[in-house]
């Protein structure tokens, strides 16, 4: 097997992939599962990377990162969530 820096790089970044989405399902803290949702999106768009799809993760980047982690932590914050412990 042939470990070149891509090879390397790849394995890295989807264990990192990996890690981060479990850690994202298994947090009770939603702010806290979202920055492990943003650190999930920069894996899979450097994965896009490795893959010579460069469009692909331009696009990872705008729309999810973009759009749909702004709509995610709009609704955390509008949610107010607070400790129900008083």
């Amino acid at each position: 097997m042939n470990l070149d820096l891509e090879t390397i790089l790849f394995f890295v970044m989807s264990t990192f992939a990996v890690a981060s989405a479990l850690l994202m399902i298994t947090r009770k803290n939603p702010i806290t599962s979202a920055l492990y949702l943003i650190l999930n999106f920069f894996c899979v768009s450097g994965l896009y990377l490795l893959l010579k799809a460069q469009f692909i993760a331009i696009i990872q980047v705008l729309v999810y990162m973009g759009a749909i982690m702004v709509l995610f932590l709009f609704v955390i914050m509008l949610l107010n969530l607070q400790d129900e412990s008083k």
